[in-house]
């Protein structure tokens, strides 16, 4: 814990007057601040009551369900799921977890059939979750949306069944994810850490292993040689998840969280990742603590 302490400490200072968390130092409360913070120091010990930061997180929630960024911006939703994992295991919270988790099971993105000559090549017309209401289903937010199912008990529904199958025809012949398209005009797009290591997690324990082979061999591949926080951070917890977890990785995570001397301080959401891929031996799934 002690090598940790100062980033738990920085985190701390994120603290808002409201009871919530800021994205940045002297930043005003983000709900994903928040849930990234509490599930953060909940792995590190160093937040033994959450239930204020909760209760903020309970007090941006709308009557549909829904955790926006903002109230002013209800469309953008997609903190909906990083809220029912921070309010997992509350028993306070858990009217608001269920009340999230039904708004999810009714809501997918806008999804339609391609017509010929359309220039990409994935199949539109399954569902999974977008980022901002009324746009596509994209990989990012469709893999954050089936941990936060997971940990609710709700991987066995027919949605997230639906959305599974929505992650593997979204991924890359050659390995590995992007924010969500495969081809364009006839031409692969290139993998993205970050989003291949959500979409591999949000797939751990559903898929067999040679389903997405390519895509654990591109992160295996490539997860050394990366200190970017997101990209580090879900890597590890997605290779860590499929019982795959790099030797040495303590000493990459703390090299990155170090670069922040040089490239400012990171996000809140982004020092959560490499917080829980410190701690998390077997990803999310197991859920906080290793």
């Amino acid at each position: 814990m002690n090598d940790w302490q100062p980033y738990v400490d920085d985190l701390l200072k994120r603290r808002t007057p409201c009871g919530g968390f800021s994205g940045q130092p002297g930043g005003r409360h983000r709900p994903d601040a928040a849930a990234w913070a509490v599930l953060a120091l909940r792995a590190l010990g160093a937040i033994p009551e959450p239930g204020p930061v909760l209760d903020r997180l309970a007090q941006g929630q709308l009557r549909d369900g829904r955790v926006p960024i903002d109230p002013d911006y209800p469309q953008a939703f997609w903190p909906t799921s990083e809220a029912i994992l921070a309010w997992n295991g509350s028993a306070a919270h858990a009217s608001n977890q269920t009340r999230a988790v039904d708004f999810l099971l009714r809501t997918s993105g806008v999804h339609y059939r391609l017509d010929k000559d359309a220039v990409v090549e994935h199949d539109t017309t399954i569902r999974g979750w977008p980022w901002i209401e009324k746009t596509h289903s994209w990989v990012e937010p469709t893999a954050m949306a089936l941990l936060a199912l997971e940990c609710a008990g709700q991987a066995g529904h027919a949605r997230a069944e639906e959305a599974r199958r929505m992650l593997l025809n979204r991924q890359l012949e050659s390995g590995g994810w992007n924010y969500g398209n495969t081809k364009v005009y006839c031409v692969e797009l290139r993998p993205s850490m970050e989003s291949t290591g959500l979409a591999l997690h949000a797939l751990a324990g559903h898929v067999s292993a040679k389903d997405v082979q390519k895509s654990l061999d591109y992160l295996e591949t490539e997860v050394s040689g990366t200190r970017g926080p997101l990209w580090l951070g879900w890597s590890v917890l997605a290779l860590s998840a499929w019982g795959r977890r790099p030797a040495g990785i303590g000493a990459w995570i703390m090299e990155s969280l170090e670069r922040q001397s040089v490239y400012g301080s990171y996000d809140t959401a982004w020092m959560g990742a490499l917080l829980l891929a410190a701690r998390c031996e077997n990803g999310l799934h197991a859920k906080e603590a290793s």
